[in-house]
C-alpha cells in the first residue's frame, strides 16, 4: 500500500467527528496533498471537507496549487467544487485564469456556485467587468439558493454590475427579469432578505414599477 493510500484510509476512517479530528491533526508529509484531494472528492461531511481545505492551505503552495488546478478537470462534481473552494482560500492571484467560463457555467449547480464565489475573490480589478458580463448570463438559473449565490457574487462586484443588469430587466424570460430585479434590490440594500427581494421583483415584473409601488404603500 502506498503512502497516499494509507493516508486516504486514515482520513476516511471512523465517523465524521473522527475524520474531522484526523484532518485537523495531519501534518506535512510526502503524498499528503494528493491524499487530501482524493478525500475531498468523496468526503460527504461539509465540515470535514472544509477542514481538508484548511489543511491544504497549510501545505507548500508550489506543491498544492498545480494539483488543485488539475482537480478542476475532474469528472466528479464534488472534486471540481472543492478545488474551486480551495483556490479561493489559497488566494493565489495567478490562479484566476483557471476559472474558465465553462466552470462559471458548469451544469452542476454546486460547482457553478463555488466558481462564482471563487471568481469574485480572485478576479483582478481589470477583469471584474468581464466577470460581471459573464455572471449575468446565469441569471434565472436554478432554485432560490442558487439564485441567491449568483446575486451575492454580482453584488460583491459593486456598482459596476448595474450596466450589465439593466438589459436583463427587460429579458424575454420572466425568471431572468425577476432575478435581475431582485439582484438590483439587493445591491441597493445588501442587508435585505433575498426572499423578500424575489417576491418584490415578481410583483414589479407583473404590475410594473408604479402599480407595484402603490400596492406596497397600501
Amino acid at each position: 500500500m502506498s503512502a497516499v493510500e494509507r493516508l486516504v484510509g486514515v482520513l476516511g476512517a471512523g465517523d465524521s467527528s473522527a475524520r474531522l479530528r484526523t484532518a485537523m491533526t495531519v501534518g506535512a508529509e510526502p503524498g499528503l496533498v494528493e491524499a487530501l484531494l482524493v478525500r475531498c472528492a468523496v468526503e460527504p461531511d461539509f465540515f470535514v471537507r472544509d477542514m481538508l481545505t484548511w489543511t491544504l492551505t497549510r501545505q507548500p503552495v508550489e506543491l498544492t496549487v498545480p494539483k488543485v488546478l488539475a482537480e478542476l478537470q475532474a469528472e466528479g462534481a464534488q472534486a471540481r467544487s472543492q478545488a474551486l473552494h480551495t483556490l479561493s482560500k489559497l488566494g493565489v492571484p495567478s490562479t484566476w485564469s483557471a476559472i474558465t467560463p465553462e466552470l462559471l457555467r458548469d451544469p452542476d449547480d454546486e460547482v457553478a456556485r463555488t466558481a462564482w464565489r471563487a471568481a469574485v475573490v480572485l478576479a483582478p480589478f481589470e477583469e471584474r467587468e468581464a466577470l460581471a458580463a459573464e455572471l449575468v448570463t446565469q441569471l434565472g438559473r436554478g432554485d432560490r439558493m442558487v439564485q441567491l449565490s449568483l446575486s451575492r457574487a454580482l453584488v460583491a462586484l459593486d456598482d459596476l454590475i448595474e450596466p450589465y443588469l439593466q438589459p436583463a430587466l427587460t429579458h424575454a424570460d420572466p425568471a431572468v427579469r425577476q432575478h435581475a430585479r431582485a439582484t438590483m434590490l439587493l445591491l441597493r440594500d445588501p442587508d435585505a432578505a433575498f426572499a423578500a427581494d424575489v417576491d418584490a421583483a415578481k410583483r414589479i415584473d407583473a404590475l410594473g414599477p408604479e402599480k407595484a409601488g402603490a400596492q406596497t404603500a397600501c
